[in-house]
Parts: C-alpha cells; structure tokens; sequence
C-alpha cells in the first residue's frame, strides 16, 4: 500500500494523509481513490473561486513557429505563480490554446482538454487550485497564427 501512496500523490499532488484515506476509502482501487482526490481538489476549488487573484503572470508559447499564444493567468500570490503545478497549468493551456482555437475564456474553460479529453480545461484548473490552495484564472489570451 506504500507503494500506492507514494505513486497516487505523484500523481494527484495530493498529501501523503489524503493519499492515505482515498486508498482505504477505495478499499485499494487505485483508480476510485485517483477520482476521489479529484473530486476533492474540485471540491476545495469551489470555495475558493471567490477569492480576488492579485498575482499572476505573461506567459508566451510558440508551436513551431507559426502559432503563438500570449497568456494572462493569474492566482492569489506570487509563492504559487512560482509553484510547479501552476507553471505547467500555464504551460498546458497555452499549448492546448494553440492546438485548439478559442475565441472566448468561456469557450476555453469549456472545452475538453486536448492531453485528456475526459476533463475540460475548467477541470483541470479546479484540480490545480485543489493541489496550490489558491484560487486560479485565465485572465485573457490572443493566438496568432501565420
């Protein structure tokens, strides 16, 4: 079971505690206890989504020299704009902004995440803000395509 804790908060960015309680919950199904973490992070986002996000950053991708994303994304502090989690939050929604083409906020929240289509980018923001313990937004974007 050690083993299983350690893999699932590889995976989840959960606590070794809360690994721990969803595996025994699950009664050692790796999986249940995979979606009950997530539906705990969704959950703790919830109420958090109230929160003012005064922090926050400019992030710039290029694919291949001929898509580009500018990204505003922001969060409540600078300690978690610096935070693994939220740099690869930022990182993969001006990637899936690239490969998918919103014209909205709302139409990219939306939209199902193009490296796991059984979330939608909204989801994966709720289970990043589950892991940091802030709330988090997508502010605005512009995609340039040549």
């Amino acid at each position: 079971m050690k083993e299983d804790v350690i893999k699932l908060r590889e995976l989840t960015g959960a606590g070794v505690m809360e690994c721990k309680h969803a595996l025994e919950e699950a009664k050692g199904d790796f999986k249940k206890a995979e979606e009950l973490i997530r539906a705990s992070n969704v959950a703790r986002a919830e109420t958090k989504k109230e929160r003012k996000t005064g922090a926050g950053f400019l992030y710039s991708y290029i694919h291949n020299k001929r898509v580009g994303v500018l990204l505003e994304i922001r969060c409540e502090t600078d300690f978690v704009v610096q935070s693994d989690p939220f740099q690869k939050l930022t990182h993969d929604i001006a990637m899936h902004i690239a490969a998918m083409d919103p014209k909205t906020v709302d139409e990219l929240l939306a939209q199902p995440f193009v490296k796991d289509e059984s979330i939608t980018v909204s989801d994966l923001i709720k289970q990043v803000i589950g892991k940091v313990g802030e709330n988090s937004k997508v502010e605005r974007f512009c995609r340039f395509e040549v």
